[in-house]
């Protein structure tokens, strides 16, 4: 086994695996993982064989590519379905809910109010204090049209 720095080279892998690991925790993104698994890979394979130097470089660059691309191919063909796919995206949660216009809509664009929050929308030439139904969102801007009342259900007539 060659030794690094005084250390033995499983225990330098197992640690640079570790510290990937532990990279991979506080760095956005899925990558860091697959070099980790492939360093302590790497580590074990070095305890278990005594491999110099030379040869564990190349494990390690092996694994790492084997591990990066097998797993970009199952996430591309089981990719992973969120439970919320609109959690980063407010004004696509927005859609079919009422407002109120703020700022008149004059020449297709103009402010409404939903909550708390006002918003950018276009639609069509409404007043101030119309109640609107958002219908869609183009980034920022919500896209609206004027909210009609349902007409009153028609009575049954009894026999």
């Amino acid at each position: 086994m060659d030794s690094l720095g005084g250390f033995d080279a499983h225990w330098v892998w197992i640690g640079i695996g570790l510290v990937l690991a532990a990279l991979e925790i506080m760095v956005p993104g899925v990558y860091l993982i697959w070099l980790a698994v492939a360093a302590i890979i790497t580590g074990m394979l070095t305890f278990g064989l005594g491999i110099g130097l030379p040869a564990q470089v190349v494990i390690f660059v092996s694994l790492s590519l084997i591990a990066a691309f097998s797993a970009k191919r199952i996430l591309r063909d089981q990719p992973i379905t969120s439970s919320d796919p609109l959690l980063n995206q407010r004004g696509g949660r927005l859609v079919g809910e009422m407002a109120v216009v703020t700022q008149p809509i004059e020449n297709g664009t103009g402010r409404i109010k939903h909550g708390d929050s006002e918003w950018l929308a276009r639609g069509p030439e409404l007043d101030i204090g119309t109640r609107v139904r958002i219908i869609g969102n183009d980034g920022a801007i919500l896209i609206v049209e004027p909210a009609t009342a349902l007409p009153p259900p028609e009575a049954e007539e009894d026999a």
